[in-house]
C-alpha cells in the first residue's frame, strides 16, 4: 500500500479507533503484539507484516466497521469496489457483532455489565477494563465467552439491556456454530493434476503434491482391444445428458456474504450448455444436505442413453470444500462420490465433469516475471484434427474414479474472484474458451480448452493480486463440446 496514503490514515486514527480496530484483529495477528498497542502507525505495520496489506479489502472491512468510511478515499475502493472474492471474509462477523455492542453501550450499560460479571472475572481485571471490548477480551480469556459459546453473554446482556441482547441473538440465530467435521478416510482418494505433476494430491485436504498411489504388486495388464484405439468420447444422444448447477448465492449465517453477479454465472451457463445438447438442471440456494440430496438423487438415476454428466456448483468455499447456504460445508469428493462407477454404473466409462467456482482458502496470489522463453517450433496454437469415433466398450471393467474431470476455480490455498456485475473471472471465461471452441472447425478437447482458461485468467490483475485455475481429471479418452443442430 502507498506509504503517503498509509501516513494520511494513520494520522486520522484516534486511539480509541486502534484500540477498536486492535480488537478486531485479534483472529489475524498475534495478541501479544496489539494488546496495549495505541499508535495506528505500529498495529498497520503489524498487518503489513501478515500480508493484509497487499490488497485493500480487509482495511477497507475494518474502517468500515468502526464508521470512518471518510478514509476509504484513500484506498481507492470505489475503483475495486465491484469485484469481490469467494472465500470466508477476513475480518470475523463474531467480532464485529461484539464491536456493535461495544458501540451501542452506554457507560450505565457497561457498568452494570461489569457488576453482573464479578463472578467471572476479577476485581483487579474488571478495574483495568475501560471499555466493553477490554471486557470481552478478558471473557475470552477465561472461556467464558467465544463463537461458539456466546448463550451466557446473551444472558448477561438481556439484564442489561435488552437492544445489546438482541445483537447477540441475532448472531447465534444467523450464523450457529457446530464443531467442523473433518473429511473420513475413505474420502481420500485421488484425482490426477493437470500439466502440475504426475503425483495425485487427494481433493479433501490441501496438496503437498507428495501423496502418492503406490502399489508394489504386479500390474494385471490386459491385452489391448479394438477400442483402445478410439481417442473420443461418443457423444451421439440428444440430449447429451444432465448439466446440473447449484447456485448458492444468499447465505442465511452472517459469515458469508451474498454472492451478487453469481446470477449472471448461472445464465451464462444455462444458455451455453443447452445449446451443446444437455439438459439443465438448476438448483438455487441448497443447503449442505439439500446439496448431497440432490447429488445423490441424481447418481441414483439411469445414464444409458446419456453420453456425459456435467455438474456446475458456484459457491462460497475454503480449501478442499465448498459451502452450503447454511455455512456448513461439503467436501469435494462427496460431489463426486454419487457418481463413481460403483454407485453410477451406467455412468461407467462415460465423461462426467465437475466444475467448482469456489474459492479454496485466503491466501493471495502474486505474479511474477517468467524467464525469456527459447524460440519454440511451429504454432502454439497447432491443434489435433482426430475424428469422433465409436463409444466405450461396457464389457471392459473400468476404475470407479475414471473419466472424471474437476475443473476448479483457483489452485487450492487460494481466493477465486467475482465480478457482482458481471459474473465471476473462472466461469466466464470458460464459457468464452467454450464457445470459442464450438464455433471452431477443429475438433478442441476440453483439456486444450481449459489450457487456454488458465492462460487467459492467469494473465489478469484482481484486486492486485492473481488466479490460478487448476483442472484434474481421470479422463481416458478426449472430450469435444459442439453445437447440437438448431443451435
Amino acid at each position: 500500500m502507498d506509504r503517503q496514503k498509509m501516513i494520511r490514515i494513520t494520522e486520522a486514527l484516534g486511539s480509541s479507533e486502534v484500540a477498536a480496530l486492535g480488537f478486531l484483529c485479534r483472529d489475524v495477528l498475534n495478541v501479544k503484539d496489539i494488546d496495549g498497542v495505541t499508535d495506528a502507525k505500529i498495529l498497520l505495520r503489524k498487518l503489513e507484516e501478515r500480508n493484509l496489506m497487499k490488497n485493500t479489502q480487509f482495511l477497507d472491512q475494518l474502517l468500515r466497521t468502526i464508521h470512518r468510511n471518510d478514509l476509504l478515499q484513500h484506498l481507492g475502493t470505489n475503483i475495486q469496489h465491484a469485484v469481490e472474492t469467494d472465500a470466508n471474509p477476513l475480518l470475523s462477523n463474531y467480532r464485529v457483532m461484539l464491536y456493535r455492542i461495544y458501540d451501542e453501550t452506554t457507560q450505565e450499560n457497561f457498568q452494570t455489565m461489569k457488576f453482573l460479571l464479578s463472578d467471572v472475572v476479577s476485581q483487579r481485571k474488571r478495574d483495568d477494563c475501560k471499555t466493553a471490548l477490554d471486557l470481552f477480551v478478558e471473557l475470552e480469556k477465561v472461556r467464558f465467552l467465544s463463537p461458539s459459546s456466546l448463550t451466557d453473554l446473551h444472558s448477561t446482556l438481556t439484564n442489561v439491556n435488552q437492544q445489546l441482547a438482541s445483537i447477540v441473538n441475532e448472531f447465534m440465530q444467523k450464523a450457529p456454530h457446530q464443531p467442523v467435521s473433518q473429511p473420513s478416510a475413505d474420502l481420500n482418494e485421488n484425482f490426477q493434476n493437470v500439466n502440475i505433476s504426475p503425483r495425485m494430491p487427494t481433493l479433501e485436504t490441501p496438496p503437498t503434491y507428495a501423496s502418492l498411489l503406490s502399489l508394489d504388486a504386479e500390474a494385471n495388464v490386459q491385452p489391448p482391444s479394438l477400442f483402445d484405439q478410439t481417442e473420443y468420447y461418443a457423444m451421439t444422444h440428444n440430449p447429451h445428458g444432465m448439466c446440473v448447477i447449484i447456485n448458492n448465492e444468499d447465505f442465511e449465517g452472517m459469515e458469508l456474504t451474498k454472492r451478487a453477479g453469481t446470477q449472471e454465472d448461472e445464465n451464462v451457463l444455462s444458455g451455453l450448455f443447452s445449446k451443446f445438447g444437455f439438459k439443465v438442471m438448476v438448483h438455487k440456494n441448497l443447503t449442505a444436505e439439500n446439496m448431497r440430496t440432490v447429488l445423490k438423487n441424481y447418481g441414483s438415476g439411469n445414464f444409458l442413453e446419456d453420453d456425459a454428466l456435467v455438474v456446475f456448483v458456484l459457491s462460497h468455499g475454503e480449501s478442499g470444500c465448498v459451502f452450503g447456504t447454511d455455512e456448513k460445508k461439503v467436501y469435494l469428493r462427496e460431489l463426486t462420490m454419487p457418481f463413481r462407477s460403483g454407485s453410477a454404473p451406467t455412468l461407467a466409462g462415460k465423461p462426467k465433469l465437475f466444475f467448482i467456482q469456489a474459492c479454496q482458502g485466503r491466501d493471495l496470489q502474486t505474479g511474477y516475471l517468467p524467464c525469456p522463453p527459447n524460440p519454440s517450433r511451429g504454432s502454439q496454437d497447432r491443434q489435433s484434427n482426430l475424428e469422433a469415433d465409436a463409444g466405450p466398450s461396457y464389457s471392459e471393467t473400468v476404475p470407479s474414479d475414471a473419466d472424471f474431470l474437476i475443473g476448479m476455480a483457483t489452485v487450492p490455498e487460494f481466493k477465486s474472484y467475482r465480478n457482482r456485475n458481471t459474473g465471476s473471472i473462472y466461469i466466464q471465461e470458460l464459457c468464452k474458451q467454450l464457445k470459442r471452441s464450438a464455433e471452431s472447425r477443429r475438433e478442441e478437447d476440453i483439456l486444450t480448452v481449459l489450457t487456454r482458461v488458465n492462460r487467459e485468467v492467469s494473465r489478469g490483475v484482481y484486486l492486485n493480486h492473481k488466479q490460478m485455475p487448476e483442472p484434474k481429471y481421470t479422463l481416458t479418452k478426449k472430450l469435444v463440446l459442439k453445437f447440437v443442430d438448431g443451435n
